[in-house]
């Protein structure tokens, strides 16, 4: 990709991985971006690196610019791979021995990952470089999303390098948010409710820090997707909202089904729950990705989930989204199970066990119908609809 010069001499040397669709069991239907910055000043400094396979394209972007071996600095704000693995190319192409500046965590990761004696330059929260006209600050967001994550300030041009918060896996020729507009929300809610859902009290304590130092943000440059320069209070206050986990009048409907018959139960729930003025999403779990039911979960305010009993236990499906959901720890929900059986029917009891775990306020003991519902099983799951529409909002 061509270098973009996003202000005077601070430059976009993303590359945009087109094909990918699988990000470790995220969904990225529209691929992502691996985006790697560089500040040209008295001292220039390339921010994160890209991919291990990307490791050249990046490279020869850096060379559109300057000489790669004129590079006095690298800072790396996060040590995942798909931001690190570039590093050791990089590394050898611009000198081994360049200043590496990172977290005292990420100091410790990027040992483990490499095994590289590099000139490890570890940095103290709120510590400050000077590149000359410029200084940069280091702010520790550890755990958000790994225990080595940091954030890289630029004062005179108010800039923050973001690592992964605020981040989006899209792949396109946009690169501002006034380019894409309204468009790229989904994008961004889905990455957080996937990526940073499990983080949101640590995100609200990071929003009221950086509030209280009075940082001012013109723009937020994360390493996937977009840069946020139009109105990066957008994003800023999405994340508020998303963190805080506020339920809507809404309910998704999470089931699969072998003969169709916890089918037919979930669409008779839905259909109750919409005559009941709710906001309602049946989602089938071997037609939707997990990733995106769990986009639906984040502002919902019922969680229902169907499940056959297969060999005394849940169908296999339901239980890889019941343990997704569970890491992610969304919170404020109330929760139903159901399902069909053919002579144990263990399914309902095992899926409310789950949600115990997950702290859920389960409002009723779940329905459960042997083989195919008659009316008095369709009336039953219209019952149950009903009794989650009466719980919500």
């Amino acid at each position: 990709m061509k270098p973009i010069e996003i202000v005077k001499d601070i430059y976009w040397l993303g590359v945009i991985d087109w094909n990918i669709r699988d990000f470790h069991g995220y969904s990225t239907y529209q691929g992502t971006t691996y985006n790697s910055f560089l500040i040209v000043d008295e001292k220039i400094t390339l921010i994160d690196t890209v991919k291990k396979e990307f490791a050249d394209e990046l490279i020869a972007s850096i060379s559109q610019i300057i000489d790669p071996k004129k590079i006095d600095y690298v800072i790396s704000n996060h040590t995942e791979m798909d931001h690190s693995g570039g590093l050791p190319r990089v590394m050898h192409r611009i000198g081994e021995d360049t200043p590496l500046y990172c977290s005292k965590m990420g100091h410790k990761n990027l040992s483990m990952h490499f095994s590289q004696e590099w000139n490890y330059q570890p940095v103290e929260n709120g510590g400050e470089l000077s590149l000359g006209k410029r200084t940069l600050t280091f702010l520790e967001t550890r755990m958000l999303h790994w225990p080595d994550s940091m954030f890289t300030y630029v004062k005179e041009d108010k800039i923050l390098f973001s690592s992964d918060a605020f981040g989006q896996h899209y792949a396109g020729i946009e690169r501002y948010d006034d380019e894409i507009g309204e468009a790229i929300m989904p994008h961004a809610k889905k990455y957080f409710a996937n990526i940073l859902l499990l983080y949101s009290p640590l995100i609200l304590k990071l929003v009221e820090k950086v509030s209280e130092m009075g940082l001012a943000i013109d723009m937020i440059c994360p390493d996937h997707g977009i840069i946020w320069r139009e109105n990066p209070s957008k994003i800023i206050n999405a994340y508020v909202e998303w963190s805080t986990q506020k339920p809507k009048r809404k309910a998704v409907v999470i089931y699969d089904t072998m003969w169709h018959s916890t089918e037919i139960m979930a669409e008779a729930i839905v259909e109750a729950l919409g005559q009941e003025g709710v906001n309602a999403r049946l989602m089938h779990l071997r037609s939707c990705h997990r990733s995106d039911i769990i986009t639906e979960v984040l502002d919902a305010g019922a969680v229902i989930v169907g499940s056959p009993t297969i060999n005394n236990g849940l169908f296999p499906t339901v239980s890889d989204f019941l343990t997704y959901m569970k890491g992610l720890k969304p919170k404020n929900k109330v929760a139903a199970a159901f399902g069909s059986y053919g002579w144990s029917g263990e399914a309902v009891k095992l899926i409310n066990q789950e949600f115990e775990e997950m702290k859920f306020e389960i409002i009723d003991p779940g329905t459960r119908i042997q083989y195919v519902p008659d009316d008095k099983g369709l009336d039953a799951c219209h019952n149950l609809g009903e009794k989650i529409a009466r719980a919500l909002p």
